[in-house]
């Protein structure tokens, strides 16, 4: 029987990828069938789902095998992903007139946490602090590096941050901030657990400026005073400051110029919402290294973060990055790069934002398999055979 027509799309991206220049025809069957799968609704992460959703016309321990001892290349793959990245990116700015934005943040993959006499208990794994939840939580925390315009983001690159390993979430950070070959005007983003002095002098020697959040307690220096910005915060009056609008938001902002802990010469916007009183309590410090941009500028560049969270939302909801079952630490990383793989592909398919791309994939596959089933019959395929091949025998 002929193969489903929704298939192609996913052969189209590979062939623009590049891909098949490196595998074999038996993992570009397995990767399509995979993409598929994450990218149909209901799925939830097991391999069951993967064989079941995709109708893999093989066993479902192939997929097991697939994952956890073929020797295909996972970094060839995620390479030749990043390259297409950020050539799109690039030529996107480019044309829009924009910036490139890379945003970096952590999040964790939350697991159960296995009895003391589990053999087989997922590797990587380990306690991690949760910011949201106020709690530690069991699982795979993961440092992402996200590539963006003003339109468009991409999960561009991830570490497994495992405390054994001896590196910080930072040191993560810049390591893939090293690797990141990518041209033209960049801000790098960060909430206020990211900017210190190493991690911004890595940006600034790679021609990276720095866009972040700060804690209330870093120490600035106005007039050579050495005072924490909320303490300094005390002392600014309303009329101190000037009204700016970010989208729907309007801040209350005072801009200090000049030298903060860890950088001789910086911006740090003292912000309020308009709506709030202006209480250290509700105060917002926020770091730029570019002192060209206004005031205006810096808040908006800033706001553009707010994708790396989204990724992170929609990747868990929609593609279960956190959903995965296989054990092996390899295996695992694996699984993390076809979701990366498949939250592209939703993006690249429909040509716009990811939510609107994995509808457009769903409503395809649903006209797809019509269209399958109305093929059969055209060809008198009896009917016993096309619920064989759509797993509903």
């Amino acid at each position: 029987m002929n193969r489903l027509p929704h298939h192609q799309g996913i052969d189209k991206f590979f062939a623009m990828l590049g891909l098949a220049l490196y595998f074999s025809k038996p993992v570009m069957k397995h990767l399509i069938h995979i993409i598929d799968a994450l990218t149909t609704k209901g799925f939830a992460g097991t391999l069951t789902d993967l064989h079941h959703e995709s109708f893999h016309p093989n066993h479902r321990t192939t997929l097991s095998h697939f994952f956890t001892k073929s020797p295909w290349d996972e970094e060839i793959l995620l390479r030749k992903l990043q390259q297409w990245m950020l050539r799109h990116v690039e030529r996107t700015a480019k044309r829009e007139n924009h910036p490139i934005f890379v945003s970096i943040d952590d999040t964790i993959c939350r697991k159960t946490k296995p009895s003391s006499q589990a053999k087989h208990a997922i590797e990587g794994c380990n306690w991690h602090y949760s910011h949201a939840d106020k709690k530690s939580i069991w699982g795979h925390s993961l440092v992402w590096l996200m590539v963006h315009t003003m339109t468009q983001a991409f999960p561009f690159a991830f570490r497994l941050y495992d405390k054994a390993d001896g590196k910080s979430k930072g040191q993560w950070a810049i390591e893939m901030l090293s690797s990141l070959d990518v041209h033209g005007s960049v801000y790098v983003l960060m909430d206020s657990w990211y900017p210190s002095k190493t991690l911004v002098e890595a940006c600034l020697k790679k021609g990276f400026h720095v866009i972040a959040m700060l804690k209330t307690n870093r120490v600035l220096y106005p007039k050579g005073i050495a005072i924490q910005a909320k303490q300094f915060a005390r002392y600014i009056e309303p009329e101190d400051t000037h009204l700016v609008t970010v989208g729907e938001e309007r801040y209350r902002v005072y801009r200090y110029e000049g030298a903060l802990k860890g950088l001789d010469d910086a911006v740090v916007l003292l912000a309020w919402k308009a709506d709030q009183p202006m209480t250290p309590e509700h105060l917002h410090c926020v770091l730029s290294t570019d002192r060209e941009l206004s005031d205006e500028e810096i808040l908006r560049y800033y706001a553009q973060r707010w994708s790396i969270e989204c990724f992170f939302r929609q990747a868990k909801d929609q593609l279960k990055l956190d959903g995965y079952r296989v054990r092996q630490r390899r295996a695992v990383k694996r699984y993390w790069i076809l979701v990366q793989l498949a939250y592209v592909y939703s993006m690249v398919e429909s040509n716009s934002d990811f939510s609107t791309g994995l509808d457009f994939l769903r409503k395809k596959k649903g006209h797809s398999l019509v269209e399958f089933i109305y093929d059969a019959a055209k060809q008198d395929i009896p009917i016993d055979v096309v619920k064989k091949q759509l797993h509903v025998a």
